[in-house]
């Protein structure tokens, strides 16, 4: 029997290894662009910086060492120069979609920090495995600019696993949507009318302001916005405002906001405020062919019909006065139960001014 040669009995002693096959490797050399694995092969294997991680800005020196023991799976025995070519992000990206399709499989919430941001949404990361999670499904709410995310750690749940079609999709929103539901269950078993709660301003629209409740969106209504009037609610409010509001009403889901405070009711000391007989200053609103409307204090208009504008003949208001501007006169009347206020410049006038108006008409 013949004996072997040194070299046979040393190539014996390497193990065999095959295309696709998991092996284990120690670091022996780490370069910037490229580690190289002692795998027990009579060739080193190589694993360069693409199939390392899909990061190209990694520097590998700083995340791998000698000595350090790898785990990677064979992509080509002989790269033709005598190496093994290998790959450690594939294999994690197949352990990683097993943990995906065990998720999936399970309804698992999963916790990914945001590696990428991409015009139709966000990618994460999940042990190796990319999930992606279309802008659709990143919110409850539209968002337009997802930059906020990168970087971030978010929840989600896998709605779809295709991983042989590169589909393997992630959805936040029906954890939020879910989430969002909890929190409005809690806060209407406790919300009543006539409570104060603070909110933050959501959205601001012509017609009112959206307040975030915790979970609950609530209207304030321009209406509500003030006792007195409110022209334009984007120049009251903004959006993260915070404000304090109080219930108005609750119908089903619906939740009616308003800033008006019975404390701060300006009809509240309306007798003792607007007595009949008070000289006070108010300035014009608006104004009619009949007379006047004078604002006394936020929520208080009172009339100044065109009669009592002056002891002279006038024949409409705007003749003599102008919106904005400024005026003292006497309350005449004040119905409180229908919140009705006259007024009379004319009862502040000297009764000569009113001879000599009407002597100098005469000469005319």
């Amino acid at each position: 029997m013949s004996e072997l040669s040194f070299e046979q009995m040393l190539e014996d002693s390497f193990k065999t290894i095959h295309n696709g096959e998991v092996v284990d490797g120690t670091v022996i050399d780490v370069k910037p662009d490229e580690i190289i694995l002692n795998i027990g092969y009579k060739a080193d294997g190589i694993i360069s910086k693409s199939e390392y991680s899909n990061d190209q800005s990694i520097d590998l020196t700083t995340v791998v060492s000698v000595g350090d023991p790898m785990t990677v799976k064979v992509l080509k025995v002989n790269d033709g120069e005598g190496q093994v070519l290998l790959t450690y992000k594939r294999l994690a990206a197949e352990k990683g979609n097993e943990r995906l399709k065990e998720a999936y499989e399970n309804h698992e919430v999963l916790k990914a920090t945001v590696t990428q941001i991409l015009g139709g949404g966000l990618c994460a990361e999940v042990e190796g495995a990319r999930v992606f999670i279309p802008a659709s499904l990143v919110s409850d709410t539209y968002e337009k600019d997802l930059s906020k995310y990168d970087g971030q750690e978010i929840e989600f749940v896998i709605s779809e696993f295709n991983p042989r079609r590169n589909r393997v999709i992630g959805d936040r929103r029906q954890l939020l949507v879910a989430e969002r539901a909890e929190k409005q269950k809690e806060l209407f078993a406790k919300l009543q009318i006539g409570d104060t709660i603070e909110g933050v301003v959501k959205n601001v629209t012509d017609f009112g302001a959206f307040i975030d409740l915790g979970g609950v969106d609530g209207l304030l209504h321009i209406s509500e916005m003030s006792w007195g009037r409110v022209e334009n609610p984007k120049k009251v409010f903004q959006i993260g405002d915070e404000v304090k509001v109080l219930v108005k009403d609750i119908n089903d889901t619906k939740v009616a906001l308003s800033l008006k405070f019975p404390e701060t009711n300006p009809w509240a000391n309306a007798a003792e405020n607007f007595a009949a007989g008070t000289v006070i200053t108010g300035k014009v609103a608006r104004m009619t062919d009949f007379g006047a409307f004078v604002e006394l204090a936020p929520g208080v208009d009172a009339l100044l019909h065109v009669s009592q504008i002056s002891r002279a003949h006038v024949e409409k208001p705007s003749d003599v006065l102008s919106q904005g501007q400024e005026i003292t006169a006497k309350v005449v009347d004040l119905n409180e139960a229908d919140r009705k206020i006259s007024l009379s410049m004319k009862a502040l006038e000297p009764e000569e001014d009113a001879v000599e108006a009407a002597e100098d008409t005469t000469e005319e």
